[in-house]
């Protein structure tokens, strides 16, 4: 046996034109920017997520913005004659001579561990703090329990007094009751000892994970932005975390991953392994900023509040781009939130990268925000050749495909919904706590990432040549350059796999043209980003729809451009059933018509797209896609057997 494993397939590259673009140009491997990944938190200890390919610190803050690591310190302590503090726990705790702390004053707190362990951890532990705590005790007293009955039972007398019946009794409820007490064990885990102080320069806090008071044998942190260090919670727990101190030491933040899907999602968006560069992420010189937005309390949930101040850390920390491989089904495409996420793309140029989905392969299964909003870039799940052969160890290579669960468009409100796909797979670094290096997972959650390096690839390479691009080009640029893939439709691959190389050069062909830039909001029939028609009373007859288009020039542009801005476009569109103007001039907002002509159409699905082509230079692609879908039903009838 001499074959060589198909490493690449591991963490696919090839498809989307990764490895081309590297081997073109090796510097522009993500170095200078920075990815904010909203997901469970990352593991600070796990394998390629120590340093980027020029050497700087990999992950450059961690954050928790859902409060489960939020301990409260504000009460205060005082060292007694002998150095030492009482614990909230009741605990005395010996603090070291060494530690500064000029004010005399400690913060103390609390935490019960199991608040901030993930849920795999928590059940690992507990099979074996009860192995080693409870069972061998428990054992021991089902053994003499046992032993007593049985003596008592080869002495019993032929006739039961009332006071043999009750020794009998007794001997028989001891069985009884250590069975229950076995099947209704519940650990709750240990509870840490916090401290939090000023040395006069810094907050620092200390977890007491001796759980005895031996401070001296702890990590002593301050917070990861400014230190870069970290700590773990012991060799069985092997949980690494960080902290942030709040309102004036009152309030200490313990940042741990609450599950190993963050960690996975940012080794492939940026994963480095210098001794093993075939294990590498997409963008191994990009720096991360691990935005902790799924509730150790809720299993991984996230909240509002959590996605809100998570969006808030990510303006904070300055990222040039966001990974959320999170969202759910939803039926409503606007609130608070959403609203958010499209500001920080607007108002502070920074691109944003989501999940389309997992509940495919039925139309309108794509998921909030990625297949939702315009502003964000939505990716679903495609298997290549090599993933079938490295990942899934199928018997024949077959042509590529999306995968059968990766969700699909349109939306409810008419837009395209999935905007292009990535590999939807990958072998990645996990969190040390699970006591593996890598696994194996696949969903849009892997796309997602695998997509964001890549445009952090692009990204990378124009802050070098200080070429200017914002989330409005970065979109233009991806979209127009997306490959087809056979026998995919657009509501299942969106405008096509993602090509990083093509997308590259089209920034470097177009850079001078402030069209280039230009956001293009897409209204229909004032309250919808497309035409999606699939009721009866719908398709019975010839309908006619405003379409509005806007556009919105960004802050990289200066007032002059703007003055000087103008669109002169071309509309196409390729369907009989649809009519459309061929032009139109641009500068601000616009209204203009299409109609709709569903009759003699066959039953099924039908899509077209009104295209706004600059009329100057065609050869951009699309400015502006107004997406048209018609759902014919199927007529009820013996002829054809419904």
């Amino acid at each position: 046996m001499d074959a060589v494993f198909p490493a690449r397939g591991l963490l696919p590259k090839k498809d989307t034109g990764a490895d081309r673009f590297l081997a073109r140009y090796p510097d522009y491997d993500g170095r200078g920017v920075l990815i904010g990944i909203l997901d469970t938190g990352v593991d600070p200890g796990a394998p390629g997520l120590q340093v980027t390919s020029d050497g700087k610190r990999k992950i450059v803050d961690f954050i928790d913005t859902t409060g489960s690591g939020d301990v409260d310190t504000s009460h205060i302590a005082t060292l007694d004659e002998e150095g030492c503090l009482l614990g909230l726990t009741g605990r005395r705790l010996k603090v070291p001579p060494d530690w500064e702390n000029p004010s005399g004053e400690w913060n103390v707190g609390c935490k019960a561990g199991y608040e901030l362990f993930p849920k795999g951890l928590k059940e690992r532990l507990t099979k074996e703090r009860k192995k080693k705590d409870w069972t061998p005790g428990h054992a021991l007293a089902v053994a003499k329990a046992s032993r007593d009955l049985e003596k008592w039972k080869k002495n019993e007398p032929e006739k039961l007094t009332f006071v043999d019946a009750l020794e009998k009794e007794e001997y028989e409820s001891r069985l009884d009751v250590l069975g229950k007490l076995d099947k209704d064990y519940s650990d709750p885990g240990p509870v840490y000892d916090c401290i939090v102080f000023h040395d006069g320069n810094q907050w620092n806090a200390v977890v007491d994970t001796s759980e005895c008071g031996d401070l001296a044998s702890c990590t002593l942190l301050s917070a990861y932005r400014e230190s870069g260090k970290y700590a773990t919670f012991g060799q069985e727990e092997m949980l690494n975390y960080s902290i942030n101190v709040y309102d004036d030491g009152n309030t200490l933040s313990i940042v741990a991953n609450s599950g190993s899907h963050g960690t996975h999602v940012a080794c492939i968006a940026a994963g480095n392994f210098p001794d093993d560069p075939a294990l590498n992420g997409i963008a191994p010189g990009a720096q991360l900023v691990s935005i902790k937005i799924g509730d150790s309390r809720l299993d991984t949930m996230e909240t509002g509040t959590s996605l809100s101040r998570a969006v808030a850390a990510a303006i904070e920390t300055k990222c040039d781009m966001v990974n959320l491989s999170f969202g759910e089904g939803a039926h409503w495409l606007s609130g608070f939130v959403l609203d958010l996420m499209t500001e920080i793309t607007t108002n502070h140029g920074i691109t944003f990268i989501s999940s389309a989905g997992n509940n495919g392969p039925a139309l309108s299964t794509v998921g909030c925000p990625g297949g939702t909003q315009s502003s964000i870039i939505g990716v679903g799940a495609l298997v290549t050749p090599e993933m079938m052969e490295a990942e899934y160890s199928l018997m024949e290579k077959l042509p590529s495909n999306q995968f059968t669960w990766s969700s699909r468009g349109p939306t409810v409100d008419g837009n395209i919904g999935v905007d292009i796909s990535a590999p939807g797979g990958a072998v990645a670094s996990v969190p040390n706590w699970t006591l593996k290096g890598s696994v194996l997972m696949n969903g849009t959650s892997m796309s997602s990432p695998n997509a964001c390096g890549g445009i952090a690839l692009i990204v990378s390479g124009l802050k070098a040549n200080g070429v200017l691009y914002c989330p409005s080009s970065i979109r233009r640029a991806v979209e127009n350059t997306a490959s087809d893939v056979h026998g995919l439709d657009r509501f299942t691959i969106g405008t096509g796999l993602l090509q990083i190389d093509k997308a590259y050069e089209y920034f470097t062909e177009n850079a001078g043209a402030p069209e280039l830039h230009a956001g293009i909001e897409v209204t229909v029939n004032q309250t919808r980003r497309g035409v999606y028609l699939r009721e009866w009373h719908q398709l019975k007859n010839p309908s006619v729809h405003t379409v509005r288009v806007e556009t919105k020039l960004p802050r990289i542009l200066d007032n002059e451009e703007k003055i000087r801005f103008h669109l002169r476009l071309n509309l196409t569109n390729k369907s009989s059933w649809l009519t459309s103007p061929n032009l139109l001039l641009s500068n601000g907002e616009r209204d203009f018509s299409v109609r709709v002509d569903p009759r003699g159409l066959q039953p099924g699905v039908h899509f077209d797209e009104v295209l706004g082509f600059n009329a100057s230079a065609p050869s951009m692609g699309p400015l502006f896609r107004v997406p048209l879908t018609l759902t014919i039903p199927e007529t009820l009838s013996l002829d054809n057997g419904y």
